[in-house]
C-alpha cells in the first residue's frame, strides 16, 4: 500500500489516502512525527500501529482537557474519553494520568465528600453512594465518611432553615420536605425528631 496524499483537516486532523483512495483521519501531529510521508509504502501492521499511536495521542488529549476543567475520578474520567475514543486507548490515558499524579481518587474522594456533606448537606448514605458512583472504592468512601463524622440532625436542620421553613406550616408541605431529606439518604428516625423541634410534636 502506498500513501498518496496527506491532507490536513479540522480538530487536528489529517485525512489520509491511501493507493488513491481515503483510507480515514488521523491525528495530525502523530502522521508527521512518523516515519511515513507522501509516497511512503506502507504495511496493514503499520497502518495499525499508526492508528493505535494516534488514537492514544487523541485520547490523552481529551483526559487533559477535562482535567484541566475539574478533578475526575478514574472511572468518571475513563468513562468520559471513552466517548470519543476506544475502550484501550481511554484506559491507557487515564493510567497516565494517574502516573503524571494528575488523578487521584484518594485526593478526588476526599473534596468531593466534603461538597456532598458540608456544601450539599447530604446524608453519610447519599455521600457514599454517589462516591461508589464515581468509582471510589467502598472502603474507603467509609473511612473519609467517618472521618468527617457530621452530624445528620445538625444537616437536616441547614436544609430545612434554607429551604423548607415555611413549608412545614401545612401537611402538604410536610411531605414534601420529608420526601426530599429522605431522598438525599436521611433515616426517618432522624428526620421525624428535627421536624418535632419545628412543630413542637413529632410527625408521628
Amino acid at each position: 500500500m502506498i500513501i498518496t496524499d496527506i491532507v490536513p483537516k479540522r480538530k487536528r486532523l489529517s485525512a489520509l489516502y491511501i493507493d488513491g483512495e481515503f483510507a480515514l483521519k488521523l491525528d495530525t501531529e502523530t502522521v508527521l512525527m512518523s516515519r511515513f510521508s507522501v509516497g511512503s509504502e506502507i504495511t496493514d501492521e503499520e497502518l495499525r500501529e499508526l492508528i493505535d499511536s494516534s488514537n492514544e495521542k487523541r485520547a490523552k488529549e481529551r483526559a487533559l482537557w477535562l482535567i484541566s476543567y475539574r478533578d475526575h475520578s478514574k472511572k468518571e474520567l475513563e468513562e468520559k474519553v471513552k466517548k470519543a475514543s476506544d475502550d484501550v486507548s481511554a484506559k491507557k490515558a487515564v493510567e497516565r494520568m494517574e502516573e503524571l499524579g494528575l488523578v487521584d481518587d484518594e485526593k478526588f474522594a476526599r473534596r468531593y465528600a466534603e461538597e456532598l456533606i458540608n456544601v450539599k448537606h447530604l446524608s453519610v448514605r447519599g455521600a457514599r453512594y454517589k462516591l461508589t458512583e464515581k468509582g471510589i472504592d467502598r472502603e474507603l468512601a467509609d473511612e473519609i465518611l467517618e472521618e468527617l463524622d457530621p452530624d445528620p440532625r445538625e444537616h437536616i436542620q441547614i436544609i430545612i432553615d434554607k429551604k423548607y421553613s415555611a413549608a412545614l406550616a401545612d401537611e402538604k408541605g410536610r411531605r414534601r420536605c420529608i420526601a426530599a431529606l429522605q431522598r438525599m439518604g436521611y433515616a426517618w428516625s432522624d428526620i421525624n425528631a428535627v421536624i418535632g423541634e419545628y412543630t413542637e410534636d413529632e410527625y408521628i
